[in-house]
């Protein structure tokens, strides 16, 4: 069992809060019973680490059994463990003040631009300028969902592997290809060789969501939190669409809106 909070490894864990310390080590943090019950479930290849306490060993004995497995079935040229520690050493690792007891480190599992919009994607969503990683991870969760294709971040947008946007994924984050990364000059041009169409999400839309034909193959493209989209991206785009407002509610924040259209997608294309 690991006791010792000063322990190098510790440290190590801890620094993955750090963007630095991630790209370093290619790899980042993931906390919370249900997003590491959904990564040893459908990306095991991905693990390093997992880490349990006492409490939660007891508490969730599925979750051990379920980590158990994955490290007896590991490749033995593989570095895969399931560690034991104290209730000290799991807060000292973990991002967020009340950690739920078990956490894990893992490798990154994002895809190419390419990769996530071969196949013929029916609908993906953009998001460009994206700060706030509980909104990005919101996005990707409503996106898992609503059965969107993938999930594109622009180079502008937040970190995917933030230890709070995995958090808000809720373990989405491993159920639909997503990349990160490219420019949206890139998305943009790689989007419209797949075929398909982009619809810009902005408050100053003419178009309005009912009157949008989604039954073709289409991306949402989202901006930023504060400001939307910025003009030249707008105008990139095949149209801008806006979400009625039928009470006083002044806008839908970015997650809200995300999800309203992808729903409003899912329903066209199902």
């Amino acid at each position: 069992m690991i006791t010792n909070v000063r322990s190098d490894r510790v440290k190590q864990v801890k620094a993955l809060g750090r963007r630095s310390a991630r790209d370093k080590a290619g790899l980042f943090l993931v906390e919370g019973r249900q997003a590491v019950r959904e990564l040893i479930r459908f990306a095991p290849m991905s693990i390093r680490d997992v880490y349990l306490d006492a409490e939660a060993t007891e508490r969730h004995p599925d979750l051990r059994e379920l980590a158990g497995e994955w490290a007896d079935g590991a490749p033995a040229n593989v570095r895969r463990f399931v560690h034991d520690c104290s209730p000290q050493v799991l807060a000292a690792m973990c991002d967020t003040e009340q950690p739920q007891g078990i956490i894990a480190v893992a490798r990154p599992i994002d895809r190419p631009l390419a990769d996530v919009l071969a196949g013929s994607p029916k609908f993906v969503v953009i998001c460009t300028n994206v700060r706030d990683p509980g909104n990005a991870g919101t996005v990707i969760r409503g996106a898992d969902a609503t059965g969107a294709d993938a999930v594109i971040l622009s180079d502008a947008s937040v970190d995917l592997y933030n230890p709070k946007l995995v958090r808000s994924s809720v373990g989405s984050l491993w159920h639909l290809p997503i990349s990160r990364g490219s420019s949206i000059e890139e998305i943009f041009a790689a989007c419209r060789a797949a075929g398909l169409t982009l619809h810009a999400a902005d408050g100053v839309g003419e178009t309005l969501l009912p009157d949008v034909d989604l039954a073709t193959p289409h991306a949402w493209v989202m901006g930023n939190e504060a400001w939307g989209l910025e003009p030249e991206v707008r105008e990139q785009c095949d149209d801008v669409v806006r979400v009625p407002i039928y009470g006083h509610a002044e806008s839908l924040n970015l997650a809200m809106a995300a999800t309203v259209c992808l729903y409003a997608s899912a329903a066209a294309q199902n």
